[in-house]
């Protein structure tokens, strides 16, 4: 590695840690992200590493979209405290910092979320975690993000000359919370649409990323959680993605709550809501996904 490389992951490896409590950062690209426009922070992306301890450990793993409208990153309460969550049942979580609006549009999100499920796989042994059992995890804007990842992929480019590029970024299931899905109206959420996808989107754009039609077969298993209250993302975006899952026979458990405001995270402070952590842990191990 280039001095230059270390000393960037140095820098952002310290500054990461003393905000996120993080084993390591990840450079997802050291020789810089494709489409990047300078080597500022904003410019690059990164996993933040959350191993938990060896005795719990269950293998599985699982990539942390924050969300924030494609323009900011809730990092703390859609992120670092999701990763304490996940540790402590077990599971590896990696806290993806992915570029935004208004340096970046598509493709630089789904570039990030994808590198970075190629390279938690192609770390699977160095962590200790399973390479069937790496599932992806998004709110609001990152759930659209997480959403992208679960309908767009790909099982590896085998003549990429970067080995990381060799391998898949299929995730093995997905956990969307209270996410953006679709980008037509009227239940999008227009900030997110449009930080992505600036003003004038094409009508082929705005239904390449409505994700409830880029469903297929070979979609993998999906956990949703959203609330009847929520008035930033309606819930129909969820119905709407759990209606294309049934259709195409792929397993899926969805479950919409009454009360509740858009972007509560865990709801730890949420009696009526509070359990919904539990349910998706249960759904994990229904799944076989832990034990």
């Amino acid at each position: 590695m280039k001095i230059c490389q270390v000393l960037v992951l140095v820098v952002l490896s310290f500054s990461y840690m003393n905000i996120a409590s993080a084993q390591e950062t990840i450079v997802l690209w050291p020789d810089g992200a494709p489409g990047a426009i300078g080597s500022e922070d904003a410019d690059i992306p990164t996993l933040a590493v959350h191993l938990p301890a060896q005795d719990k450990n269950t293998g599985a793993a699982i990539v942390v979209c924050p969300g924030g409208g494609y323009g900011h990153l809730a990092m703390d309460h859609e992120g670092i405290q999701v990763a304490q969550w996940l540790n402590e049942h077990g599971i590896a979580a990696f806290i993806l910092k992915y570029r935004i609006a208004p340096r970046y549009k598509h493709p630089a999100p789904i570039n990030d979320a994808q590198r970075a499920l190629r390279t938690v796989r192609s770390r699977a042994e160095q962590y200790n975690i399973k390479a069937d059992k790496i599932g992806i995890l998004g709110f609001s804007a990152g759930g659209h993000l997480a959403s992208t990842a679960t309908t767009h992929f790909d099982q590896g480019k085998s003549d990429a000359s970067d080995s990381i590029d060799k391998v898949g970024c299929r995730p093995d299931f997905a956990v969307l919370v209270y996410p953006v899905i679709t980008f037509e109206d009227p239940y999008t959420h227009k900030g997110s649409r449009r930080n992505l996808l600036g003003e004038t989107p094409s009508p082929d754009m705005i239904e390449h990323l409505s994700n409830e039609k880029q469903i297929t077969k070979d979609t993998p298993p999906v956990f949703l959680f959203h609330t009847n209250d929520d008035a930033g993302v309606p819930a129909e975006n969820s119905v709407l993605f759990y209606l294309g899952l049934r259709k195409h026979n792929i397993p899926a458990e969805l479950h919409i709550y009454e009360p509740g405001r858009h972007g509560l995270g865990l709801a730890q402070n949420e009696p009526a809501l509070s359990n919904w952590p539990d349910r998706c842990i249960q759904w994990f191990k229904t799944r076989k996904i832990i034990q």
